[in-house]
């Protein structure tokens, strides 16, 4: 397919539809729609939790082919309250994504999401399977405890460095607890500390992220919803009964529908082990290693076998 199709000159890569849709407990969500309004829906789900949608994530996808639908998720992005914790659990963002599908008059569509926007897309499709006409992930983040503790600590394995960087940045009396530190930074009412924190979070994920290694996105109002919304989820075991199985406890059966996931090699945000955890409980997964290459969907292998995947996902 040519490239161009992907790219932000073609004409049906802004969006066509954008609005607001007022869900639970006094939180709304902002969404767009793009790509081509006859075709066929596929609902994106972004990472975090908090990162906020982007519009680049339409590179990966014929654009006349489908209709793309994205929403910044409760807290994210322009979603109001901006950052805000109450009432912003994974049972809540499940029934949100269900609100917008029932609000867009769609019977089911495709369900994309990567790193966190996968753990949910599974969340979504354990409490909704018959709404799911197929799913492509990329990079699990499965939530289980083993997760959450290489995330906070398992990671300076491979990271020492950063992962110094991310402790040195809190002050010397809370590195020894750094979740309850950066809650405790990232909740403070001075905007100094907060936005700081919020940048030494995101700096940390950065670094780890790609084989090239990054940089976060600087101390903004950005880092800091989604640097406190990740120290939230991961505070709370990510709100799954079962923390020992995370996402995976949501799939009460194994899937029928068609999966694929692509997930790095050397992705050390999201050790390659969840993938194959996850196939063992869904046969029809297609589960594709991508060599030399991390987490991040910006590394040229992620992107190109994201695009690979989007195109065999039209026989579905």
């Amino acid at each position: 397919m040519d490239k161009v199709e992907h790219s932000p000159q073609h004409p049906r890569y802004q969006s066509f539809d954008n609005g607001y849709l007022a869900v639970s407990d006094g939180h709304t969500l902002y969404y767009e729609q793009a790509g081509n309004p006859d075709g066929a829906p596929v609902v994106c789900l972004h990472g975090g939790p908090g990162a906020g949608s982007n519009a680049w994530t339409r590179r990966f996808f014929d654009l006349d082919h489908y209709r793309i639908i994205q929403f910044d998720q409760r807290g994210a992005g322009k979603s109001t309250p901006s950052g805000g914790l109450e009432a912003n659990t994974t049972p809540h963002l499940v029934a949100d994504i269900e609100a917008l599908r029932e609000a867009l008059g769609l019977p089911d569509w495709l369900v994309f999401g990567g790193s966190w926007g996968a753990t949910l897309a599974l969340a979504y499709l354990g409490a909704h399977p018959s709404r799911v006409r197929g799913m492509i992930l990329r990079g699990l983040f499965l939530g289980r405890a083993g997760d959450r503790d290489w995330f906070l600590d398992g990671l300076k394995q491979f990271y020492p460095d950063a992962h110094q960087n991310w402790l040195n940045a809190l002050p010397e009396d809370l590195r020894a607890r750094p979740l309850d530190g950066y809650q405790q930074q990232l909740n403070s009412r001075n905007s100094t500390v907060r936005l700081a924190a919020g940048e030494a979070w995101a700096n940390y994920e950065a670094a780890c992220s790609s084989l090239a290694g990054s940089r976060g996105f600087g101390r903004s109002e950005g880092a800091w919803r989604m640097a406190r919304l990740e120290a939230h989820y991961l505070a709370h075991h990510c709100f799954f009964d079962d923390i020992r199985a995370g996402a995976l406890s949501a799939l009460s059966a194994t899937p029928t529908v068609p999966g694929i996931l692509v997930h790095g090699r050397f992705d050390m945000i999201c050790p390659l082990e969840g993938a194959f955890a996850l196939k063992a409980l869904w046969p029809k997964l297609d589960v594709r290693v991508i060599q030399q290459a991390g987490h991040s969907a910006g590394e040229p292998a992620i992107a190109e076998a994201l695009t690979k995947a989007v195109e065999d996902a039209k026989r579905w």
